[in-house]
């Protein structure tokens, strides 16, 4: 492998040297982070504290010299604190720190990143079948994506599921008036492992939940989620295209999270929205919050969606024929394009506060 110094090159070339290295390095630190997800090193040492490599090894059930090699490579790219450093290999301990086992082992974390980890690896690892989808234009189905794939996604919703939807809510005041008060009925659009919908149906307990979703091993991890969270009387969760969904209307309010980008038929989806909400119903999209107008270079945003687009959620979008393609960079233009050839009168980009997401009230 090409060593990390940088070769006597002139300036520009050695800048891109040094940017291609920099990607190298985060690539391997990605592969061995994902590596500690998947043996239980971080959760046995966030749980119970520094250890040599033997007794980590121990504790999880892993080879002691792979264990030290980790535990090595995780110290030297600053994960990990190591004590006794200039000691014996195997008589060093190890320690992760309370901020990285938040970021790392921590579900309840705002800062959860090891289900991010897990998609782009599992992705990384179909890159054969992406680079022959890209020369046929062929694609790759959710399903072909494997558990890592829509768990991942799932783990990483989750927390502010449960614990911020009801502000963003709070951004359509007559709605949750509406869902507060009465008997009320939400449809959950590409619910996937049903987080959003748990979270709907525990804001709002005068509300009914219909969670929507095609993939049938997000179906079933929805409905164990649902089950497990005591909210069966109040969430139904069905596999279902909602493009071809009639009868079920109408809903007070009908969400699509992180979805849209994906379809195939993003107009044809919008319609059946449109008439599942009815004339007094309403419609709540939150997609990616990328800039109105493409720029380069971008930052660290733009830059992880545009990864995201070519791995995972093009492929994804053009398994299906014919595909508008869209990919997870979806500017507001053309969410509002979509959306007027849905038969809406009008998209509010709502005021809501998010790292990731731009909120829309598609206006019926």
């Amino acid at each position: 492998m090409t060593p990390p110094d940088r070769p006597a090159v002139p300036a520009e070339e050695g800048q891109a040297f040094d940017r291609v290295i920099d990607i190298l390095l985060g690539s391997l630190d990605l592969a061995a982070i994902e590596l500690g997800r998947r043996l239980g090193w971080y959760t046995a040492l966030s749980e119970r504290g520094a250890a040599t490599p033997s007794e980590l090894a121990d504790r999880v059930g892993s080879d002691p010299r792979y264990t030290r090699e980790w535990c090595e490579q995780q110290a030297a790219t600053g994960l990990l604190l190591v004590e006794g450093a200039d000691g014996a290999p195997e008589a060093r301990r190890y320690r992760l720190p309370a901020a990285v086992g938040r970021v790392l082992t921590d579900q309840d974390s705002a800062a959860y990143l090891a289900p991010a980890v897990r998609q782009i690896t599992s992705a990384v690892g179909l890159l054969p079948r992406i680079a022959e989808a890209a020369r046929t234009g062929e694609g790759l189905g959710w399903a072909e994506y494997g558990p890592d794939m829509h768990e991942g996604q799932a783990e990483s919703n989750r927390h502010e599921f449960l614990t911020d939807l009801p502000d963003w809510l709070a951004a359509m005041p007559d709605v949750e008036a509406r869902l507060r008060a009465a008997p009320a009925r939400i449809a959950d659009v590409g619910c996937g492992a049903a987080w959003s919908s748990i979270g709907l149906a525990r804001a709002y307990p005068l509300a009914a939940v219909d969670a929507y979703d095609i993939h049938p091993g997000s179906v079933e991890l929805a409905r164990r989620n649902v089950a497990e969270a005591g909210l069966d009387d109040r969430v139904r969760v069905v596999l279902a295209d909602v493009a071809g969904v009639t009868g079920t209307g109408p809903y007070d309010l009908v969400t699509a999270f992180e979805c849209v980008h994906d379809l195939p038929d993003p107009v044809g989806v919008l319609a059946a929205i449109r008439s599942m909400a009815g004339p007094d119903g309403a419609v709540l999209v939150a997609d990616e919050a990328v800039r109105e107008r493409f720029s380069a270079p971008s930052g660290r945003l733009e830059r992880m969606m545009y990864g995201l687009s070519l791995l995972v959620c093009l492929p994804d979008s053009m398994s299906t024929r014919p595909s508008a393609a869209t990919g997870t960079v979806m500017r507001p233009p053309v969410l509002r394009r979509y959306a007027e050839q849905a038969g809406y009168s009008a998209v509010e980009v709502l005021d809501v506060r998010h790292d990731t997401w731009r909120f829309y009230r598609l206006r019926c």
